[in-house]
């Protein structure tokens, strides 16, 4: 899955597979997930957040599947 750099303290890259709706979070400190059932919808919000750490912790954590990758 490709991944795209962002700008965030927390969250090295970002990742989405419409096909599978996976979504793949590289974190700074080198560890990636991947979260299951997570609409492109929730996927662009997160791209457009001010804050993509604090959208993360609100909406997708704790509420997706998930799996270290």
């Amino acid at each position: 899955m490709n991944r795209v750099p962002v700008s965030s303290s927390s969250i090295k890259s970002i990742g989405h597979d419409p096909q599978s709706s996976t979504l793949e979070i590289e974190f700074e400190d080198g560890n990636t997930y991947q979260y299951f059932d997570v609409p492109q919808a929730v996927h662009a919000e997160l791209m457009q957040a001010a804050s993509q750490g604090k959208f993360f912790s609100s909406q997708i954590k704790g509420h997706y599947r998930y799996a270290k990758a």
